[in-house]
């Protein structure tokens, strides 16, 4: 709504002003990005300090201004400096993920490897040293900047400078980041009545004049999850859709999270069709890690299969729009004019596969919320105060199939492990990464290599879903998940001391695998014990026989007269019925009593009546039907022949 005026604003008139607003923001951000998208000016803001030596801000518009990096409007448009702030910011904050990826292509530059497609260990040690936090750089980010690099050696037969050179200016997306204004720009306050609604006031633009300017109020209607004591914060206005989306951001007070200092934890083990396995364990003060319960499982079969589907689609139509844009890359170099039908076609295609794709994206987003939300559960009901995961980070796909590898590669495990943390923290649960070396390899019980066949009652067939422990006192048998997520637990809990902290990210993980701790990472079984003898030492006592009454007994209930409704059967009362049931024998003659019916010798008739007939159907041969059935009004058929209405019939 227009506050100066009252005018009620649609929704349609809302996109169309923060679209206009958002597009002068993304002309300038781009401005930015192209006059500073080079390595020297990325390192002097990753630095942390400006030319005198003084630290720079950590808001990025605010750094950017004191390195006197400025944008400007397009000539004949006048903003206010709020408007520039939110192009500054979103630009900086571009810049300085930049310096990351400029770390990661520098380190493997330097230590190109002789064969690219296969390093060795040495090669490994070598990459992970020369980049800045690189022995917990997940090892798949390597092998696909690599990939990347190899691209452009085999297209300029030579290596890249830097990542400037390896990738030109990123494209600007179309969002208003509101959280580098102040009140002069953009304010958000909550509802007294109604505590689920907030008020966003902001200044959006009608013209190109400064004048045009005027304040909006939009009403927002916000989540559950969001807590009503929570401190709001301005949030980001992105366009979707010729839609607005708010992304609001707040905080609140929740529990501190230990490293250490555990005793009941939750172990959660990956898998393909069943998602999550968890179950949690305890340790006694003596050391002992024992299970409680048999944990369980979350089965998500039904959306991974809809995903995969999803996925196929998406390939196929990337192909079809792959080809029509080489179609049409042909005909402009040879010149010829555009063709109408193939631009329309490929246009087509190019939104249903945007639609496929946001599909697909939807539908990774509500499995991740899904799944995360059972984990922590999980983790409240048993009383766990840590969430040990599996960390797959660095796991490749590879050997087991086109398709298995593509649904193991396109998993959501890292924003099921991010929505993981988040929900886990509200509860004052702690989230932390376990290395997942022999987790399904090792029996959790002893530490044996396990053997691996397909169902208990088929030990001697090989195969990856049961899990049998060889060794003679052991005798562990199990599903390979349910292993799996004792051994996450019982590694963790041995192993929380070596619990780290990221400097940056904060995420908790246990780094790597020490031998002395893996020793103590097993789950102790104890013998069962009956509190009292249960055998049978004397006949059973009989117990009285107490039939159910009849139905008869029970009165029918009172029914409206002259009417139909409302009443049942009595129990056993008869219903009137005169013809005999199906089953009954059709020989059966009408007397007070049940008659055993004649035996007689079958007769096949199919045979006689020759291939392709049975004693059910009709034959005709020429007028008159050979077998007549009197279950219903005979027909005539086409050649003149006469047929039972109740059965087929085959003429000649």
């Amino acid at each position: 709504m227009e506050e100066k005026t009252g005018e009620v604003v649609s929704a349609a008139l809302l996109a169309q002003r923060v679209g206009w607003c958002a597009d002068l923001v993304a002309g300038m951000v781009g401005s930015i990005l192209t006059e500073h998208w080079n390595a020297a000016d990325v390192a002097r803001l990753a630095s942390g300090v400006d030319m005198t030596g003084r630290p720079l801000p950590s808001n990025a518009w605010m750094a950017l201004r004191r390195l006197g990096w400025n944008a400007a409007p397009p000539e004949g448009i006048k903003v206010n400096d709020r408007v520039v702030r939110m192009a500054q910011e979103q630009a900086g904050r571009t810049l300085r993920s930049a310096h990351w990826c400029a770390d990661v292509v520098a380190g493997i530059v330097t230590t190109w490897p002789n064969n690219p497609d296969r390093r060795n260990p040495q090669e490994w040690d070598a990459v992970r040293g020369a980049i800045e936090g690189g022995r917990d750089l997940p090892g798949s980010v390597i092998k696909g900047r690599t990939r990347q690099i190899l691209a452009f050696l085999t297209a300029e037969d030579r290596l890249p400078a830097d990542v400037f050179e390896l990738e030109g200016v990123p494209r600007v997306a179309r969002m208003l980041l509101l959280a580098a204004c102040d009140g002069q720009q953009a304010t958000i306050t909550r509802d007294e009545t109604n505590p689920r609604s907030v008020l966003l006031r902001l200044q959006l633009p009608a013209r190109t004049s400064y004048r045009d300017w005027s304040w909006v109020a939009v009403p927002l209607a916000i989540p559950a999850t969001v807590p009503a004591e929570g401190a709001l914060h301005l949030p980001t206005l992105r366009m979707g859709g010729g839609r607005v989306y708010a992304d609001l951001a707040f905080t609140h007070g929740v529990p501190k999270t230990a490293r250490a200092g555990h005793m009941v934890a939750l172990g959660v083990d990956w898998g393909l069709n069943t998602l999550l396995s968890a179950g949690a364990v305890r340790r006694g003060g003596e050391g002992r890690i024992r299970a409680l319960g048999a944990g369980a499982q979350f089965r998500a079969a039904g959306v991974l299969a809809k995903q995969h589907r999803l996925r196929r689609l998406s390939e196929k139509l990337h192909t079809k729009t792959a080809q029509y844009e080489r179609l049409k890359d042909g005909r402009e170099r040879l010149q010829r004019t555009p063709d109408a039908v193939l631009e329309a076609r490929n246009a087509v295609l190019a939104e249903e596969l945007r639609r496929v794709n946001a599909r697909r994206s939807h539908l990774n987003d509500a499995l991740a919320v899904s799944a995360a939300r059972w984990a922590v559960d999980q983790a409240i009901a048993s009383g766990a105060t840590v969430i040990y995961v599996e960390d797959l980070r660095s796991m490749e796909a590879k050997g087991m199939g086109r398709s298995l590898n593509a649904r193991l590669s396109q998993q959501a495990r890292g924003a099921i492990v991010h929505h993981m943390r988040h929900l886990a923290a509200e509860a004052g649960i702690a989230v932390v990464t376990v290395p997942a070396a022999n987790t399904s390899k090792h029996c959790p019980n002893c530490l044996t290599p396990l053997r691996h066949c397909t169902a208990p009652d088929r030990a001697g067939v090989s195969g990856w879903k049961w899990a049998v422990c060889p060794h003679p006192e052991c005798g562990w048998q199990g599903d390979r998940d349910h292993g799996a997520w004792q051994r996450i637990a019982a590694r963790g809990l041995a192993r929380q001391s070596t619990t780290r902290t990221g400097i940056k990210t904060r995420d908790m993980a246990i780094p790597a695998v020490v031998d002395r701790l893996e020793a103590t990472a097993v789950i102790t079984t104890e013998p069962k014990t009956s509190p009292e003898d249960r055998s049978k030492t004397g006949p059973t006592r009989g117990k009285t026989p107490r039939p159910a009454p009849r139905r008869r007994r029970a009165p029918s209930p009172a029914r409206p007269p002259h009417s139909r409704a409302g009443q049942r059967p009595e129990g056993n009362a008869p219903t009137g019925r005169t013809r005999l049931p199906r089953a009954a024998d059709r020989n059966q003659a009408d007397n007070d009593t049940i008659s055993t019916g004649t035996r007689r010798r079958h007769t096949p008739r199919g045979a006689a009546l020759g291939a392709g007939f049975h004693p059910g159907r009709s034959v005709c041969r020429g007028g008159r039907p050979s077998i007549r059935s009197t279950r219903g009004p005979p027909v005539r058929c086409g050649d003149g022949g006469w047929s039972s209405g109740a059965r087929t019939s085959r003429c000649r």
